[in-house]
């Protein structure tokens, strides 16, 4: 008789495949052997082709590797850039052959006809269409924006070219955005500043760095830089397709002068008027333009004034009514109502304020901006200019027709969509606190006083009516029902609130009698009386024994109904109920610091 021999689980003969995490998952160590590739290259297919390293539920090679997909590596194998690389390494060991030989005109020859690659086919494979590159656009707008303010320095591989290239692909970014107006929101924090964009139905987010100097130290930026190679091929992919849905050409052709004078949105602004105005009215106007002599301020006077041969004599302006006919139509209600929030207003920065931000933030909004310096569009003593953006304690020469406000102002009227007051943003003024757009004041259960003065503001402009005291705004059935009511006075208002709640209160009391009736109970007179009452005070003698505990009852009910619940489901009740106790106690925080900082202020 044969003795059976056990084995053990682990144990996998030779030549039996593998099964669970084992075959699912390779680390990398062992991707990198499979494609016969250094770690540098292997990082950098994966960042161009966006694979990135899993979790498996069961380390089998231990919690100090990083492990990746099987099907991730086999997708890397038939990837035309693994050849690529391989033969870029030959070459550049071909140069380092002719470097040790000391034979520096071959070495030059082959640095200069060092073969090169591009990602314009895993762009299109990793974004079939148009919307999935929007959706992935936030990072890719940060890191764009971030390098465009670095200084370039050879010694970690930043190189001044790349930082132009940045630096272009991201004001074109800006223009586009400004030129149609599709920003929403903006907010300056320490970090930065943030700007949110609807493009396309999209809501696209990024954080672009203060104008300030920013220092490098030495540390290793291999990685930031293989995906500033993917995002800047991606961002102009993706210039391109905004450029052509609006009729332009892409890249633009900008004026030197005002390049040479860092004006970039400025003039990239001039490329939009000239070239959308013609191509409204065909191609046969554009393309009459052969001589490569012409630069592009002399193409954009000669296209205009051709243009206006082409009009009736009588109406001046009627180039300038049908490019906005044309631009209105396919624009949507927020678009409609941000190029109008400036509208009609000129704005003079003066040399301390944020100029690059304020020149994107501005004219996406409809207004007219210029600045302290060369090739600006009018001067400070320009008597039409309605508002100077100030950020300085005094300012010794003031004109009378026109308003003195800090930068920030700019920004409260972009995120309320109203013309905020000037007052409180004069200059050498505490200017009030600046809100974030992207917090639920309402959700959070904190509502700032500055947020609820910028809540009336907005409804006095807008002429709508805000809720009450004791009602919110799904408890009006009609938002202009107090108004047909004849409620025009606040105090009158507050009376018809209370006397709806009393009517409400009546109702409820009436639909509980019905139900005891039903249930075949007599309905105590008291039970209508404990809501009444205050916390203070005591029911009269022989009638406290009869009253039930309402707290009570339902402090056991919460209980029984925790005690009929499934493991899972009770601990996250339980975290709910935590998070909502961390919510009250942060909200009672930050009223004892309000409480504390307007004690401070009447001390004072």
């Amino acid at each position: 008789m044969v003795n059976k021999v056990t084995r053990k689980k682990h144990y996998r003969p030779p030549g039996q495949k593998k099964e669970g995490n084992a075959a699912r998952y390779v680390t990398r160590s062992q991707a990198v052997k499979q494609l016969q590739v250094s770690l540098p290259v292997f990082r950098k297919l994966c960042i161009f082709k966006g694979i990135f390293p899993r979790e498996p539920k069961k380390k089998f090679k231990g919690n100090h590797h990083t492990y990746y997909h099987v099907k991730d590596v086999a997708f890397l194998h038939h990837e035309p850039l693994v050849e690529k690389f391989r033969e870029i390494r030959a070459y550049e060991k071909k140069i380092d052959k002719a470097d040790a030989k000391k034979n520096k005109e071959r070495a030059n020859f082959l640095k200069v006809h060092r073969p090169t690659y591009v990602l314009d086919r895993i762009i299109r494979e990793r974004y079939p269409k148009f919307i999935d590159a929007l959706r992935e656009l936030d990072d890719c707008l940060s890191m764009v924006h971030l390098l465009a303010a670095l200084p370039a320095q050879e010694s970690v591989k930043v190189e001044a070219k790349r930082i132009h290239k940045c630096r272009r692909l991201s004001h074109e970014w800006q223009a586009f955005i400004s030129r149609t107006h599709k920003l929403r929101k903006v907010f300056i924090s320490v970090k930065g500043i943030y700007y949110q964009a609807e493009v396309e139905g999209q809501k696209i987010t990024w954080l672009a760095p203060h104008s300030l100097r920013q220092a490098l130290t030495d540390e290793d930026l291999t990685v930031i830089l293989n995906f500033m190679e993917f995002y800047e091929t991606f961002l102009g992919f993706v210039n391109f397709h905004l450029y052509h849905s609006i009729n332009l050409k892409y890249p633009p052709i900008l004026d030197p002068k005002l390049e040479a004078l860092a004006a970039d949105l400025y003039a990239l602004s001039r490329y939009f008027d000239a070239n959308s105005r013609t191509s409204l009215l065909g191609p046969q106007t554009s393309g009459s333009f052969g001589s490569g002599e012409i630069d592009a301020e002399q193409k954009s006077e000669l296209r205009l004034a051709q243009l206006q041969l082409q009009l009736p004599l009588d109406e001046p302006t009627a180039l300038m009514h049908l490019v906005e006919d044309a631009a209105c139509k396919d624009e949507d209600e927020d678009t409609r109502e941000c190029k109008k929030l400036f509208k009609n207003m000129k704005f003079f920065l003066s040399r301390e304020v944020p100029r690059e931000s304020l020149l994107f933030v501005i004219p996406a909004f409809g207004g007219m901006v210029s600045w302290e310096g060369d090739g600006a569009p009018f001067k400070e003593s320009d008597e039409t200019i309605t508002h100077q953006i100030v950020d300085r304690p005094t300012q010794p020469h003031k004109f009378l027709s026109r308003d003195y406000v800090q930068p920030q102002w700019v920004f409260d009227c972009v995120n309320t969509r109203i013309i905020l007051p000037t007052d409180v943003y004069s200059v050498g003024r505490v200017p009030p606190p600046h809100l974030s757009p992207f917090v639920d004041n309402e959700a959070e259960g904190y509502v700032p006083d500055y947020a609820k003065t910028l809540n009336q503001l907005r409804a006095a402009a807008k002429s709508e009516v805000l809720p009450l005291p004791g009602l919110g705004k799904e408890n009006l059935d009609d938002p202009q029902n107090l108004l047909a009511e004849g409620v025009t006075d606040r105090a009158e208002a507050i009376i018809a609130v209370e006397k709806r709640q009393k009517m409400m209160a009546l109702e409820k009391q009436y639909h509980d009698e019905l139900k005891l009736e039903i249930e075949g109970r007599q309905y105590h007179s008291a039970i209508s009386k404990v809501d009444k009452q205050s916390s203070g005070e005591e029911s009269e003698g022989g009638e406290d024994s009869n009253l039930p505990d309402y707290q009570q009852i339902a402090e056991d009910n919460s209980n029984l109904s925790l005690v009929l619940m499934s493991r899972n489901i009770r601990g996250i009740y339980k975290a709910t109920q935590l998070g909502t106790r961390r919510n009250q106690d942060r909200i009672k925080l930050l009223e004892e610091r309000k409480s504390k900082l307007g004690e401070s202020h009447q001390s004072q």
